[in-house]
């Protein structure tokens, strides 16, 4: 284990799998004494709780070089799974190519804490690539859906997830806790929130969200996860993050809402293309980009809100 490893992020470490320990425990004793379609759920999303602390705790508590060639491989393969997923041309093989080369150049810049090509590598350097490849190749049939897919699956997948790289990367500013608090702050509150989320939804749930997308999301299910991610993230901000009990709550809040969104949307992309789970990496689990859906949207949205508020010292 590193020297530079937090003793909070150690301790918060022992809190989460003692939690887990005991949820486990609690489904098990739930799917025993009354078995139903609920308990299995609540199965698989403790299940998925398991699969995200585990290797995020890998990434953690090991040489951060190796912490970055751990998240990125774990990018390498959501955006794999995307692309199996999507309709491709034979021709769009050179512009795979060159998709799968940019992930270790956008996980390079963030693991230098180079936020600036960072930030626009992706975002504008491949997206005015891809098209330039495709119009020398010069094979205009599906053009537009060739580019629009491969895009987006770029955003949605390496940059929104290289984020969590760029919390490790975080300098003294992270906190006394470093970007391994960071990092353990943001993906354990992003699986709380789609357990407690699911929790009171089962319990309480009448008013569904988006029916057409996400049938069994719920109002009151989204309000109880929201104020106890808040809650949870208040308990936890200041001794993993370098943020006051009230920002830190605030934070959480943003997590829950944005890890919701990233949910509902992987989930509007599946069902667009009528698959149920992106992959099959983890038996009846579903693969990668299942377990980190939320984080496609939490991770950026967390890592640009502590950079322009916390990292700069506006708060």
């Amino acid at each position: 284990m590193p020297e530079a490893l937090s003793q909070n992020v150690v301790w918060a470490l022992g809190v989460i799998y003692a939690l887990l320990i005991a949820a486990s425990i609690i489904v098990a004793v739930l799917r025993w004494r009354s078995p139903s379609d609920a308990t299995t759920e609540l199965s698989r999303r403790v299940t998925s709780w398991w699969f995200m602390i585990t290797i995020f705790t890998i990434a953690i508590v090991t040489n951060r070089i190796v912490s970055t060639l751990f998240l990125g491989f774990m990018t390498y393969l959501a955006f794999k799974e995307y692309i199996s997923l999507i309709p491709t041309r034979p021709v769009d093989r050179i512009i795979l190519f060159f998709a799968y080369l940019a992930i270790p150049v956008q996980f390079t810049f963030a693991h230098l804490n180079s936020y600036g090509l960072f930030l626009v590598f992706i975002p504008v350097w491949m997206f005015l690539f891809f098209p330039m490849v495709m119009t020398l190749v010069g094979k205009t049939e599906g053009f537009l859906r060739a580019v629009g897919t491969l895009s987006w699956g770029m955003m949605i997948t390496v940059f929104a997830l290289s984020h969590t790289a760029m919390l490790l990367a975080a300098g003294p500013e992270a906190g006394p806790a470093g970007g391994a608090g960071l990092l353990l702050f943001l993906v354990a509150l992003t699986q709380f929130n789609d357990v407690a989320q699911f929790t009171w939804g089962k319990l309480f749930g009448r008013n569904k969200i988006v029916p057409r997308v996400s049938p069994n999301k719920t109002w009151e299910g989204f309000i109880g996860g929201f104020l106890s991610t808040m809650f949870m993230a208040a308990i936890a901000g200041p001794f993993l993050t370098p943020m006051p009990f009230y920002y830190a709550a605030l934070s959480g809040g943003m997590i829950a809402i944005a890890g919701f969104l990233g949910d509902v949307t992987i989930s509007a992309f599946k069902r667009d293309l009528g698959v149920k789970d992106s992959g099959g990496l983890i038996p009846g689990h579903g693969g990668i980009l299942d377990r980190v859906d939320s984080l496609t949207y939490a991770a950026p949205v967390f890592y640009h809100a502590m950079h322009y508020f916390v990292f700069s010292g506006r708060i």
